[in-house]
């Protein structure tokens, strides 16, 4: 999280430099790609993010939020990392396992370095040319990722002091990164704790951009207490589309210790002007700011005030986000269950390589349909997907035999027992009412030695 600011006094509006215009860039490694201030997938369907902030540096064994923000209807995750200036260093290899938890929850993973935040103003922050020095020494675990992950260099990268400089480093390190052949859609953060009070990102983004040999720049507002009318909102943002520059409102808050930020301004302006929104954050937030939990303990099952607006409200992420197109005929990975850290999954997620089985219901029963949605070396993941057939139930029971020695080591959203290779499943307090035709999944990691037999699963309804 940040530091609270104080901002004194108004700044004065100013007109933009320059209006800029800018064509269809060449597209980015067959990753996201930057027009007309749009953003697109890499199947040029445009794509608006729609999701929050995830605190993974600081919370690394809450990997099924990854599942839980999806569970919710986002689209997107942006994910806290630390570049080991300030705060720990984030392995590549926790990298791409973030990687891996996004994409197997078709999630669009925002990564972004936290350690910048405040520098200038704050004696512990660090500069975005050691934040370039981070993404560059990980560059293997980014490359080819292209279509599922966009680099924040880093976040809110300068305070109220030495600014002026923001220009200059953001350009120098988006042309360092792709010198350093990171191709990928490249997200910048203003100056000002994020608020860019001072309009230095908005004034200079046009500069910032043309910077970018692929132009392929999105800029990044953070919007709390210095944005606490729909008149400053809408100016804003709206400056960013006239100009023709991909602006997203990267963080927000329904309040602040500087002021109680517009939220219904900034979601309903984005919802009509086709501009992406990450809420700030899903859990774990501390040093008096804990009222920006979005839930309790991250439980999804216990949504804040701040979580049922942004996730359930007017203009909200359920009723507006789009999953991005380059997940449309994936495979059916879980939208409410984790892949734990402890599991050595690679950064893909294959299709599954055998067909499902499904055991068809009595009237008023339920379906189970089970398939390997992601295998490595000794392990896999599976899921089950539950429908209820066609009355409603309360409540339903799996089963299934593994024939060739497989064993379950870890399970979610589903209460998981066995005798020897039998299992059972039977769901747990939110996931057991389904209508009728309605469906639930869960999932699990397991082991496997030589062949991995899909089991035929029956499910019985209460």
């Amino acid at each position: 999280m940040k530091k609270m600011l104080s901002v004194a006094g108004a700044a004065l509006l100013t007109a933009l430099a320059a209006v800029f215009a800018f064509g269809q860039p060449a597209h980015a490694a067959a990753g996201f790609s930057v027009s007309n201030g749009r953003l697109y997938d890499a199947n040029g369907t445009e794509f608006v993010m729609r999701g929050v902030n995830h605190a993974h540096t600081w919370y690394p064994q809450q990997t099924s939020s990854f599942a839980n923000i999806k569970a919710l209807g986002a689209n997107t995750v942006r994910v806290v990392l630390g570049s080991g200036d300030r705060w720990t260093k984030n392995s590549a290899a926790d990298v791409a396992n973030v990687i891996s938890l996004c994409k197997a929850n078709r999630l669009i993973c925002v990564l972004e370095v936290h350690d910048t935040t405040g520098y200038g103003e704050d004696g512990a922050a660090t500069t975005l040319a050691r934040a370039t020095d981070y993404w560059l020494s990980i560059a293997d675990v980014l490359k080819g990722q292209e279509k599922y992950v966009i680099v924040n260099i880093g976040n809110e990268p300068f305070g109220n002091q030495g600014y002026s400089a923001w220009t200059t480093d953001t350009s120098n390190a988006i042309k360092r990164l792709r010198a350093g052949g990171l191709t990928h859609t490249i997200m910048v953060d203003g100056p000002n704790w994020g608020q860019d009070w001072s309009f230095t990102m908005r004034d200079n983004a046009g500069t910032v951009f043309n910077a970018d040999p692929q132009r392929n720049t999105v800029f990044s507002i953070h919007m709390y207490g210095v944005f606490d009318t729909a008149a400053e909102i809408s100016d804003y943002l709206g400056r960013f589309r006239s100009a023709g520059l991909p602006i997203v409102v990267g963080e927000f808050g329904f309040n602040h210790s500087d002021g109680n930020p517009d939220e219904d301004a900034i979601m309903s302006y984005s919802q009509a002007n086709g501009i992406g929104y990450l809420g700030w954050s899903w859990s774990g937030n501390g040093g008096g700011v804990e009222y920006l939990d979005m839930t309790t303990g991250f439980n999804p099952a216990q949504l804040t005030s701040w979580g049922q607006r942004i996730f359930n409200g007017a203009n909200g992420i359920a009723a507006t986000a789009r999953e991005a197109s380059v997940f449309a005929g994936s495979s059916p990975s879980p939208t409410t269950s984790p892949t734990p850290t402890t599991s050595p999954s690679p950064t893909t997620s294959p299709s599954p390589t055998t067909p499902p089985t499904t055991t068809p219901p009595p009237a008023g029963g339920c379906t189970a349909t089970y398939t390997v949605v992601n295998s490595w070396q000794g392990g896999f993941q599976g899921e089950v997907k539950v429908t209820a057939g066609s009355a409603a139930i309360t409540g339903w029971t799996t089963k299934w035999t593994f024939t060739n020695g497989q064993a379950v080591s870890q399970s979610w959203n589903a209460t998981v027992s066995n005798s020897g290779s039998a299992y059972t499943a039977r769901n747990v307090d939110y996931n057991g009412r389904l209508g009728a035709g309605a469906s639930t999944s869960f999932g699990f990691i397991a082991s496997w030695n030589g062949t991995n037999a899909v089991p035929a699963v029956t499910c019985a309804a209460s």
